[in-house]
């Protein structure tokens, strides 16, 4: 089976081929990995051997491998990890805040990766020699829900429904201020700071990626809000970018909110998912509450 399967969900405009697969691969190869993959057939669009400046549209259907010479460095490591459900092809992790989800420039221990790699067992190729199993994110700051997969056909079942946006992710924020309606919907595309490298921001630039963040009012307090946030899409930051933006940033939030906030953590925790199972085809819902160390609503 090959380890790529996508289906290209809506694009404002066609795409290079390359450029999108790169983007859908969400930097797991290069871009001129991607390319010479597309160039020797190894990828192929919707069934045909495609030039990387090939066009891609909403519904095509992209398939292959692309194969890499690199070989995992990663430590395994004996850290505890909050498991709420594991079967021979997926795993929920109740993700302690702190932890990074995968090794990046600078951090190759402590991880999520370096966790389960520790445990034993399989897990999934499908984002890259270093990142077995990870089939999404969640910020270091953020506790809470991540799925892991067990083996490569999890992982393409799972990956795809991310893509077409059927995978549901609900979290509880504490914000600051009182927001003034019950519900909203943030649309506003988020890209790179210019400024700042660290950072994410609103943005109008054409490199700027389509951003949906929905919210609701749980509790109202004096100085805070307590939000339930369903996003739509996954973009970095994307929560405390789109809070910030409307006036209402994450509590504890030293990059999007004040850096001299009190809060001992960022208040914001993935409190369910909600996915189709790759193997019984049925939906499956978890849940988190927030743990003990969660900001109090002020």
């Amino acid at each position: 089976m090959p380890n790529i399967q996508i289906t290209v969900p809506s694009l404002p405009l066609p795409e290079r081929l390359d450029a999108y697969l790169t983007k859908a691969l969400a930097g797991r190869f290069s871009r001129q990995e991607a390319k010479a993959a597309i160039e020797s057939g190894a990828i192929v669009l919707n069934g045909k051997k495609a030039r990387p400046s090939a066009l891609v549209k909403a519904g095509d259907r992209l398939e292959g491998d692309i194969p890499t010479e690199r070989k995992s460095a990663l430590e395994a490591e004996n850290l505890p990890l909050q498991v709420i459900y594991e079967d021979e092809s997926l795993l929920v992790i109740d993700k302690a805040v702190g932890m990074a989800v995968h090794p990046g420039a600078g951090r190759r221990q402590g991880t999520l990766v370096n966790a389960l790699l520790g445990r034993g067992g399989k897990l999934s190729a499908g984002s890259g020699v270093d990142r077995p199993g990870i089939v999404h994110r969640l910020d270091k700051d953020t506790s809470g829900l991540i799925v892991v997969a067990k083996n490569n056909a999890a992982h393409r079942f799972l990956q795809n429904q991310f893509a077409l946006r059927t995978f549901t992710k609900i979290y509880t924020a504490l914000v600051k201020g009182k927001v003034e309606f019950d519900r909203g919907h943030i649309t506003d595309a988020i890209g790179r700071d210019p400024r700042v490298r660290n950072r994410m921001a609103v943005s109008s630039e054409a490199d700027a990626r389509e951003a949906h963040t929905q919210y609701r009012v749980l509790e109202r307090h004096r100085h805070t809000t307590l939000l339930e946030v369903k996003i739509l899409t996954g973009r970095t930051h994307q929560i405390r970018v789109h809070m910030a933006h409307i006036g209402h940033p994450v509590v504890g939030d030293r990059i999007y909110g004040s850096k001299q906030d009190p809060a001992a953590r960022l208040a914001l925790h993935a409190t369910e998912i909600e996915f189709v199972h790759p193997v019984t085809q049925k939906k499956v819902k978890f849940h988190s509450s927030p743990p003990k160390d969660f900001p109090v609503p002020q």
